[in-house]
């Protein structure tokens, strides 16, 4: 299964308690206080790990705790510190608190910390009460109690190059070609039900590839599957936008693009003013040159690059390749500046 979000809560340990204890040796009648400090709360921490590529484990592991720090005891021996509690998420994984929605954290880099929740500190004990006038304190500290949270977790996939366009447009039988993915492919609509990543080779770089599910007019409401799958192609710094353009597609590739183009933009504004490329899809069963030619007038218009390609026969998928590459290499040489 596929969950890209899940809530979860977190607890860190309590601080242990500071003892109230006094000396009692042989030949110490009045021996003085002698209670020592409770050890800290373990932390809760949250820890990015490239082995995970979905939030399932801890759908059916929404609790999590770290251990409580040890009491003090006599002889000034201060508690153990508890263990701290290390959560694995996957890489591209945002949190955030579930009562107010403010984001505490992105992960992006495979390896990542982040302290999600603190142990409490240990109480004080007796120890340090005594004053030159009061010599017998029975004054100790309980521990300080653990952050405590509600979080939400969604994770948002990295990919370079994001793949969009209406149900059965010919976005996963691309990511097939181009790379070793292997996504179901059949020839009816919703075939993709969750998002598939794919690492296309070209020369001696690599980029990653996103296939999401496909949109369909009133997403943004809820039609077909909706716009939930959005969110995995916001970190993308290209959107390849594959439109049907042969006659077994009943509707016009022109009003397929813009309808695509709306359910985008209402999810995210942003979306829309990403670098895109339009693709003419199914040129192998396409007819009607009318079709084509009205969704390229369109783009020629809008000032987007345009490429007509057969994933069955291969044609313009090279040349789809390149142009992908080369804008992907573009945006981390203008990041990196």
């Amino acid at each position: 299964m596929f969950i890209d979000q899940v809530r979860i809560w977190v607890k860190a340990g309590d601080g242990g308690n500071g003892c109230m204890a006094f000396r009692r040796e042989k030949f110490v009648p009045r021996g003085g206080p002698s209670g020592g400090d409770g050890g800290r709360g373990g932390d809760v921490i949250l820890v990015a790990n490239p082995h995970y590529n979905t939030l399932l484990h801890l759908r059916y592991n929404p609790e999590h705790k770290a251990e409580r720090g040890r009491h003090g005891e006599g002889s000034q021996r201060t508690g153990r510190d508890g263990h701290s509690a290390e959560v694995p998420v996957p890489v591209g994984t945002v949190v955030y608190d579930d009562k107010t929605g403010e984001v505490l954290h992105d992960f992006t880099t495979p390896g990542e910390k982040f302290t999600i929740a603190r142990g409490g500190r240990g109480g004080r004990g007796n120890q340090h009460f005594a004053t030159p006038t009061h010599q017998a304190p029975t004054e100790h500290e309980p521990g300080r109690p653990g952050d405590e949270k509600f979080l939400r977790l969604e994770l948002k996939l990295l990919a370079d190059v994001g793949l969009v366009g209406f149900p059965n447009a010919g976005k996963s039988t691309l990511i097939s070609v181009v790379s070793a993915a292997r996504p179901k492919i059949a020839d009816y609509p919703f075939t993709t039900l969750e998002p598939n990543l794919g690492v296309v080779p070209y020369g001696d770089f690599s980029f990653v590839v996103a296939d999401i599910p496909g949109l369909i007019e009133g997403a943004h409401e809820g039609h077909g599957l909706g716009i939930q799958f959005l969110r995995h192609i916001e970190r993308t710094r290209l959107l390849v936008h594959l439109v049907d353009v042969s006659e077994f597609s009943a509707r016009k590739p022109i009003d397929d693009f813009k309808i695509v183009m709306q359910e985008l933009e209402a999810f995210s504004p942003e979306l829309v003013r990403k670098p895109m490329i339009v693709v003419a899809s199914k040129m192998d069963i396409a007819q009607d040159p009318k079709r084509v030619a009205s969704l390229k007038a369109l783009c020629t218009r809008r000032g987007l690059p345009f490429f007509k390609i057969s994933a069955a026969t291969g044609e313009g998928i090279e040349e789809l390749k390149h142009a992908m590459a080369e804008r992907v290499l573009t945006a981390d040489q203008l990041a990196q500046v």
